[in-house]
């Protein structure tokens, strides 16, 4: 079936008029297939405005919020990112198409297993997944020009904080089990950290060491 029509009235209607600009992001959305990282009775829901559950009690996210936390990092082509929470490889697909290579963390073998399924059919090939506790992040390859955390954290790990290169970004939910704040936080010349908060979110909790 073809849903090209559908990715473009998503990107269209979800995306670009609720003030995503950002053209490359755009652009990761108008060409990543989303049908193909949900299960096939849901593919016909694939671009609709809303979570889809993926199995083990995970969701994919919905298209809007996939296309603010890319648009927060501000890509430009030659970054190394880490992803926390790799779920259906969705994400995972829009960062490799926007940075240079991705790092990304799962710490449930099936939902790790089907994601590097679906990257491989579509040959994207600069992406890095181990199963492991994301909340800990991924030592020994920091530091990371950004760090896109896809579940909602009681705080920000100071791990986290400590595997941003200079100049970086976190984007991350904080907040309780039920309803988080999408924050921003940039490390600085100096050192020093700067946050932004972007907007409410609802997450799956972050589980593990630092998290929940």
């Amino acid at each position: 079936m073809d849903y090209s029509i559908a990715r473009r009235r998503m990107v269209e209607q979800q995306i670009a008029d609720r003030g995503i600009t950002d053209q490359r992001v755009l652009d990761a959305m108008l060409t990543i297939p989303r049908h193909l990282f949900v299960e096939s009775g849901l593919q016909n829901h694939a671009y609709s405005d809303a979570t889809l559950p993926i199995g083990e009690k995970q969701t994919i996210s919905q298209p809007f919020t996939v296309a603010s936390m890319t648009a927060a990092l501000e890509l430009q082509g030659h970054e190394r990112i880490l992803e926390i929470g790799t779920g259906s490889g969705y994400q995972t697909a829009i960062l490799s198409h926007l940075a240079k290579r991705v790092y990304s963390i799962e710490r449930i073998s099936l939902l790790a297993a089907q994601a590097r399924r679906v990257l491989d059919q579509l040959q994207m090939s600069n992406i890095n997944i181990k199963m492991g506790d994301g909340t800990v992040g991924w030592k020994d390859q920091a530091p990371f020009d950004g760090i896109l955390v896809a579940a909602g954290s009681p705080d920000v790990p100071q791990e986290y904080l400590e595997q941003l290169d200079i100049n970086g970004k976190l984007v991350i939910p904080v907040g309780d089990r039920d309803e988080q704040t999408l924050l921003r936080i940039c490390r600085l010349p100096d050192g020093q950290f700067k946050r932004e908060h972007l907007m409410g979110c609802r997450f799956v909790p972050l589980i593990g060491e630092q998290g929940w």
